[in-house]
């Protein structure tokens, strides 16, 4: 029986987790979280409970893989606060560690955080990272490139769906604008996502990409899109130094290349259609009216 490890079963592994059960695979999953552990056993993964950061429950990786195992390994880099003092620190080399050079393929989740203040990337863009979290995210990728195994690196940018993005804030009423709105900013449905990671834990194919729907646009016009939709008022303006990185990026990325190398179609190529699907699929799972939703 073929297998998958996934680092870091959450948002975007879950949905892996379930379509590789579905295909046929025996999926391990890891959580931090004790009782995502009972959801993962649910859905028919192996789940383990494991802290990267403690090197005697990493030491058990070896023992949940074969020569054929594939691995997702999607854990970012995390916050940490010492002596009030907040850095970065990226897990994925003692990850790397343990894994012993065992599994026959690993894919990375990294980000397109990577290209610094880059405005046009595609999978010709040289990385040119700036801060320290991308510094970090580098790095991760190096330490997975220069191992034996066949690894393939997605850099996904904003990734949103049911329950996550921006039409979440909006309704919530806790988007802000940056300044006048005028940032482009990339994203990719979870769905499409989930479908590019499960082609490339089957695929032989290496390198790095960046991974993106196709219709980068202002956050102005989404977030006018959104509040139209939920019969809101536009979202008010902050300056972009009172904003998170994500929030006021200002990036157009083309992820076509990875698409065609893989051979997926985008079931969602812009935000009108992702948004439409996300809310049928909250509506869904809450089994509550549709105008309650608005």
């Amino acid at each position: 029986m073929k297998h998958c490890l996934i680092f870091g079963c959450g948002y975007s592994g879950f949905r892996v987790a379930k379509r590789l059960l579905a295909k046929g695979f025996k999926v391990t999953a890891t959580t931090r979280n004790p009782e995502r552990q009972a959801d993962l056993q649910s859905a028919g993964c192996h789940a383990e409970v494991l802290d990267v950061s403690d090197k005697t429950t990493l030491s058990k990786i070896s023992g949940f893989l074969d020569k054929e195992s594939r691995v997702l390994l999607s854990i970012p880099s995390l916050s940490v606060t010492a002596n009030n003092t907040t850095h970065y620190e990226d897990p994925t080399a003692r990850i790397v560690g343990a894994l012993s050079n065992t599994p026959a393929r690993v894919v990375y989740l990294s980000t397109t955080g990577v290209y610094g203040d880059t405005r046009q990337v595609d999978e010709e863009t040289p990385i040119a990272p700036i801060t320290e979290r991308q510094f970090c995210r580098v790095e991760a990728e190096n330490s997975i490139m220069k191992q034996s195994w066949s690894s393939l690196i997605l850099r996904p940018a904003a990734i949103y769906g049911p329950n996550r993005g921006i039409h979440c804030a909006i309704r919530e009423k806790s988007f802000r604008l940056a300044g006048k709105g005028a940032n482009f900013i990339s994203r990719i449905h979870v769905e499409d996502l989930t479908a590019l990671i499960v082609a490339a834990l089957e695929s032989d194919i290496t390198g790095a990409y960046p991974v993106a729907d196709e219709n980068p646009c202002t956050s102005l016009e989404i977030a006018r899109y959104c509040a139209d939709l939920f019969k809101l008022p536009m979202p008010r303006s902050s300056k972009e130094t009172q904003m998170v990185g994500t929030r006021h990026a200002n990036r157009k990325v083309d992820g076509r290349a990875i698409c065609k190398l893989l051979g997926v179609t985008l079931r969602y190529p812009s935000y009108r259609e992702g948004i439409s699907a996300s809310l049928t699929e909250e509506m869904a799972n809450r089994k509550i009216p549709y105008q309650d939703v608005y």
